[in-house]
């Protein structure tokens, strides 16, 4: 019997929903004789239909064969197709898997008999790209773009109205209670079944209290990881098609968006914060009332419980189903992630997200106690323990040392403190693990209280004991709850259930007793001590300030990061970019570590600013006390300049025996040329391609990096004449050829002799810093400098980068090459992050400059600058950190290349010592460089907590230049957590 044309599914009327059972040369022949194709069918999964993609004699994929289940009727196949229709009209930016139609216009569609009934058959669209199914971590960009896109489906379907939307689905958050009590018994284990239940009637609870509020309108309600197709070949995957209607439906609106960030827990790396970017594309889209934000994550949950009930009632009852097996695992990670939080945490996350915070920039304070919680002991008594990055008490690296807490409170003590006290919502480095792929939980919800004397802690207001035993209290304060933990050996002097007054002792703790004290809402979950930044603002929003319980006040102003990153942009010219699209608060560093406001350490595996690591005390003794002592400009007599210029002219071969001192790699440079300049009496200057040197005119100049300046070598001026990058692996002569680069720049130079224009100078970094650590090739710099030296020119070398050290087996870049140059520039590395550079050279060229007048820097060679300069060096010598970076640059080189042999997008590990790049391509003979892949890996290892960025002129190479003072363990960390990176990315072989 044909279909009713009116007829509707009511999933509770059905004891079960298997997919119909066809076979592919079945399909086929449907397809052949009632929809005019002849195509040869491949079989795709589903949870309750049959699908075919249809593929045309040359191969080509041609169509979708969708095969309906029988319980649905005609009419809502119609509804199914119009919203296609609808959507793709309105918003011709999305790719909609629509029914093809024939010739006549009407649609490819018939009804064939099943083993099941009669089920409607038709042709849908193609959409080539994928899915985005599948473990592979989503990125920020993915999981906004895929809130955008159910946006645009949601306001598109908002007015559509049809009878086939009538339908009692079991996917319908509607009914996701009902649907869990029908097949919960399914669940084969017991601890299982009952947290399904356990979440489902607790989200439930708070759905139904909001249902009347919550918009209807017509749905997709499947805008699920398997039904956004993506953009072919965008990277990272960026969703635009849209592909299974069989769930359109009218129900609530903001489901619509649930059901997509449920799709996302089960991805790789993937936790409930992640999903975020998803809600705050749409809310752009497609504003959420303040009772849809707090209804999206108890649907989720109630989502994921359906999800799990699901699809094991669906494996039991169609066992040939391998498509609804397969789910089952993913199903569960899902419905994990959904409840791994407690519920008010997710709704306050979320309406942060909106601007729907209660607080957006304050945190909640109690409110004044009738009594002082500790008696006897007012704010004067208590000394404040401050834990976070800008506590004097964290240098030095006291942050890693599990013992700082003690020994802060034990001084604070000593100096006569009668209790010491943590602050609440303080990120706390002393928590901070230095190295982890994931944050830890850092801030406070709470305080903690050490006492120097014996204390009575009293009732601070009437109420009643929620709770009393050995090392524990909570009571009642207003309508809040204040929990109380102390040493389980103190017995409490309430009990449970006693109605308490104002001043009745709680407890009485004896000197050097601790005691942890919060403040939540009464009718909210106990928050954790301490908890995870990024669940913060979620778990902050349940609790309150305790401090006026002490007679402390609140620490209520608070930056938000987001606001501190306005206020940048407004006053620091934009030009001046920072890394990441949402950078983390960086305020402190410690060796190869950086530390963010909330209480995160990063590995550094970027700045090659600080040599010797960031904080290092020997750098910070020496110029506070020269700082106390004098700093002046050069021209006056000190002895500070004269050592430090000895010490550097004694670093180079002869005859470079002449010192200038400047503040940066950009001055250095730009003075470089244009004491060849003067020395050589010739204006124009040869570079090379794929290079920065600076900023200032000259340096600029010469500066040919697309990276930095897109138009660089459209804008160089008349007397800069570029040569090829002698790039061994992906320039014009690769491998054993690069040989000829040389050549082919002697006869550039001498050409330009030629032509009565002979090179006053060529300038180039003598190791290729820029293009990410490659080694010129052997001879290139010997040949190149005595061609331009045969016309009267001079050899200038960057060693902004790669000197001093860097490379490990050698301090200059320039002895890898076996040269002298005749003008040497540096900086970087020189000042340990103080501004400080160089240009060393002869005396016979040094002299020449005052054919132009005298040369002055203010503060280049200033006795601080000097005494800077001296110490690193010093330290460079003492903690062999030359040394350090050939022997773990050379371990960490040999794990990266192991890494070429597992991931396929690693195309070749330059460099030496700890200047190292990664390049990563999508083809390893063609080389087309991976560039929004590198982006993308940046972004995941930031997350996983490493500071990473690329370089080169496609961006698509990892620069890794960390402080020298990086250990093996810390070099293992970085290679290990790259590895689970390209894992997690999809790059694995």
């Amino acid at each position: 019997m044909l279909p009713d044309e009116y007829r509707t599914i009511d999933f509770f009327t059905k004891d079960a929903l298997p997919a119909p059972r066809m076979a592919p040369a079945e399909a086929e022949l449907i397809a052949a004789e009632h929809l005019g194709i002849t195509a040869r069918a491949q079989a795709l999964g589903s949870q309750q239909d049959a699908n075919f993609l249809l593929h045309a004699d040359d191969g080509t994929p041609a169509a979708i064969l969708k095969i309906a289940n029988p319980a649905f009727g005609t009419v809502e196949i119609e509804a199914q197709d119009a919203a296609a229709d609808l959507i793709a009209s309105a918003c011709p930016e999305l790719r909609i898997a629509t029914i093809l139609r024939r010739p006549d216009g009407s649609p490819r569609r018939t009804t064939v008999n099943t083993e099941n009934g009669p089920a409607v058959a038709r042709l849908l669209r193609y959409l080539p790209g994928g899915t985005l199914s599948g473990p592979r971590h989503l990125s920020p960009g993915t999981v906004a773009g895929m809130g955008t896109l159910v946006a645009k489906v949601s306001t598109a379907l908002r007015d559509f109205r049809h009878p086939g939307l009538d339908r009692v689905l079991q996917w319908d958050p509607q009914h996701a209670d009902r649907v869990v009590t029908k097949l919960a018994g399914h669940i084969d284990e017991p601890d299982r079944r009952t947290a399904v239940q356990t979440a489902t009637a607790e989200a439930w609870a708070h759905v139904r209290k909001l249902a009347a509020t919550l918009p209807s309108q017509a749905v997709h309600l499947d805008l699920t990881d398997d039904n956004l197709i993506r953009r072919p070949d965008s990277r990272p995957p960026m969703p635009d098609g849209v592909i299974d209607f069989g769930d359109v439906t009218t129900s609530w609106a903001v489901g619509e968006l649930a059901v997509s960030l449920s799709s996302m827990l089960h991805h790789d790396g993937i936790e409930p914060h992640h999903v975020l970017p998803a809600v705050r594309a749409f809310h752009a889209v497609r504003p959420l009332s303040p009772e849809e934000a707090e209804a999206v994550w108890p649907i989720v949950v109630l989502r994921a419980a359906v999800l799990v009930a699901s699809g094991r009632h669906q494996a039991a009852v169609d066992e040939d189903n391998v498509y609804a097996k397969a789910a089952l695992d993913r199903e569960w990670r899902i419905f994990e992630q959904a409840t791994w939080l407690p519920l008010p945490v997710m709704i306050r996350l979320i309406r942060d997200a909106t601007g729907m915070a209660d607080v957006p920039a304050r945190t909640a304070q109690a409110d004044a106690p009738v009594r002082p919680l500790l008696r006897d002991l007012v704010a004067d008594d208590i000394t404040l323990l401050d834990l976070s990055t800008d506590a004097d008490s964290m240098d030095h690296g006291a942050w890693m040392d599990a013992g700082t807490e003690a020994r802060l409170v034990t001084s604070a003590h000593a100096d006569g403190a009668a209790a010491v006290a943590t602050r609440y919502a303080q990120a706390r480095l002393t928590g901070t693990p230095a190295l982890s792929a994931v944050s830890a939980a850092t801030v406070s919800t709470g305080i903690d209280l050490w006492l120097g004397r014996d204390a009575v802690v009293q009732v601070p207001a009437a109420g009643k004991v929620l709770a009393a035993a050995p090392g524990h209290v909570e009571l009642t304060y207003g309508a809040q709850a204040l929990s109380l933990s102390f040493p389980r050996a103190v017995q409490p002097l309430v009990t449970t259930g006693a109605t308490v007054r104002a001043g009745e002792d709680i407890i009485h703790l004896s000197s050097g007793a601790s005691v942890h004290v919060a403040l939540r809402d009464a009718d909210g979950p106990a928050a954790p001590r301490l908890v995870r930044p990024e669940y913060a603002v979620g778990w902050l929003a349940l609790t309150a300030d305790p401090a006026p319980l002490l007679g402390l006040p609140a620490d209520s102003d608070r930056t938000r990061e987001r606001e501190l990153l306005d206020r940048r942009d407004a006053a620091f010219a934009t030009v001046q970019e920072h890394y990441y699209a949402n950078p983390p608060r960086i305020e402190r560093g410690w060796r190869h570590h950086l530390l963010s406001t909330e209480g995160r350490s990063y590995l550094d595996i970027v700045n090659n600013v600080t040599p010797l690591g960031h904080a290092h005390p020997r750098v910070e003794q020496a110029v506070s006390r020269q700082l106390r002592r004098l700093n002046t400009n050069s021209r006056f007599h000190y002895a500070s300049v004269v050592e430090f210029s000895e010490r550097l002219a004694a670093l180079l071969p002869d005859p470079l025996d002449t010192v200038f001192l400047v503040n940066s790699g950009s001055e250095a440079v730009d003075l470089g040329l244009r004491l060849a300049i003067a020395a050589s009496g010739r204006h124009d200057v040869v570079a090379l391609r794929e290079a920065y040197h600076g900023w200032t005119y000259a340096s600029d100049a010469v500066s040919t990096s697309l990276q930095d300046n897109p138009n660089a070598l459209a804008t160089r001026p008349s007397w800069v004449h570029t040569v090829d990058s002698p790039n061994s692996y992906r320039g014009r002569h690769r491998g054993s050829d690069a040989v000829r680069y040389a050549p082919e720049a002697v006869a550039m130079i001498d050409e330009l002799a030629a032509a009565g224009r002979p090179a006053g100078a060529f300038i180039g970094e003598t190791f290729y810093g820029n293009a990410g650590g490659v080694a010129l090739p052997d001879g290139y710099l010997a040949q190149v400098y005595a061609a331009v030296r045969r016309h009267g020119g001079l050899a200038v070398a960057d060693e902004v980068q790669v000197g001093y050290g860097r490379l490990g087996h050698w301090f200059w870049g320039f002895e890898q090459q076996q040269v002298v140059p005749d003008i040497v520039c540096v900086a970087k590395a020189m000042g340990n992050g103080h501004p400080l550079g160089a240009v060393i050279t002869s005396k016979a060229v040094a002299d020449r400059y005052r054919d132009q007048g005298y040369f002055f820097s203010s503060t280049g060679g200033s006795p601080a600058s000097s005494i800077v300069g001296l110490t690193v060096l010093d330290t460079l010598r003492d903690e062999d950190l030359q040394g350090n970076a050939a022997r773990v640059g050379g371990h960490l080189k040999s794990r990266l290349e192991a890494l070429a042999d597992r991931y396929g997008i690693i195309g070749a590990v330059h460099g030496s010592g700890l200047y190292l790049g990664l390049e990563l391509v999508r083809d390893r003979v063609r080389l087309e460089p991976a560039t929004e892949e590198t982006a993308e890996l940046c972004d995941r290892m930031l997350d996983l907590g490493v500071i990473v960025q690329p370089t080169g002129d496609h961006l698509n190479i990892l620069k890794i230049k960390p402080p020298l003072c990086i250990d093996t363990t810390a070099a293992d960390f970085f290679a290990d957590t790259l590895a689970l990176a390209l894992t997690q990315l999809g790059h694995s072989r």
